[in-house]
């Protein structure tokens, strides 16, 4: 626990003086808290720009984040000097993947607080949008220890994060991507945010939530045998 929590306060103090990083866990936030509070239109659908940013956030933030962080500290060779410091390659994942956890949660709360939700669909507002991240930073750290710098990461996780944060916004207006991105973990939780207070996600939204994180976990398991923390 105590290089978790020096890994995870590290990045901490890092991200204050990254701005590159730090606007990716403020952007839709912020954005949210503006739309939601001057644009009032006929006909439109209770909380759209909270929920429609929130489901963007999921797909972009935690997956950009992690990634970038991963690729860098290998391109400049400071993740190999924490190996070398005793550092254990699950306490530095740990360390990394809670800390853009924790930051994303709290954007989630305020971009829920701007909507109009009650407790009870708070609590389960929190709770889908918990699991997306945990898929999403799955993800990133896949695209990390996949590329050998920054740019090679940033070149991977960009069309990954374009394809999970828009695929359901345009579904809307596309029946055949809509086909398409019911296999998306963030157009479930699109469709369980649309539903109203009290309702539980589909059983079908649950089986493309668990399989997305298998997948996820996966993934990150072939990765880090494959390449390592090196």
């Amino acid at each position: 626990m105590k290089n978790i929590s020096a890994i995870f306060f590290r990045q901490l103090k890092d991200t204050i003086k990254n701005k590159s990083v730090l606007i990716q866990f403020l952007m839709f936030p912020m954005m949210t808290l503006i739309m939601e509070n001057t644009i009032k239109l006929d006909n439109m659908p209770p909380n759209f720009f909270a929920e429609l940013y929130a489901v963007m956030y999921v797909g972009m933030a935690p997956l950009t984040a992690v990634s970038s962080i991963i690729a860098e500290e290998k391109e400049k060779n400071t993740l190999r000097v924490l190996l070398m410091a005793n550092v254990k390659p699950h306490e530095y994942m740990l360390g990394v993947g809670s800390y853009v956890w924790l930051l994303c949660m709290a954007g989630a709360l305020v971009i829920g607080l701007c909507a109009d939700y009650s407790a009870l669909a708070m609590v389960g507002y929190m709770l889908v949008m918990a699991v997306g991240f945990v898929i999403s930073i799955l993800a990133g750290a896949t695209v990390g220890l996949l590329s050998p710098g920054q740019m090679a990461a940033t070149s991977i996780s960009v069309p990954m994060m374009t394809v999970f944060s828009f695929l359901p916004m345009i579904a809307m207006f596309n029946s055949t991507i809509e086909k398409i991105a019911k296999f998306c973990y963030t157009y479930q939780i699109k469709l369980f945010l649309a539903l109203p207070d009290g309702d539980i996600m589909s059983m079908s939204g649950i089986i493309v939530l668990a399989c997305s994180f298998a997948v996820a976990v996966t993934a990150f398991i072939i990765s880090y045998k494959r390449n390592g923390l090196e």
